[in-house]
């Protein structure tokens, strides 16, 4: 169970930031490559969750 809550607040995060992200006054380049390195690091956390590495 500690699993899935751990998954899903992970989840949670990153979508916030994703949002924050969107609300930053920058261009359209430096938003997309910020939202890639944030995808990126929300995947490699919940792989780490389920013990992948």
């Amino acid at each position: 169970m500690s699993l899935l809550i751990s998954i899903l607040i992970t989840f949670l995060v990153v979508v916030l930031v994703l949002y924050l992200v969107n609300m930053l006054p920058i261009d359209g380049r430096a938003k997309q490559i910020v939202r890639i390195i944030v995808i990126i690091l929300g995947v490699l956390y919940l792989l780490k969750y389920i013990a992948v590495f």
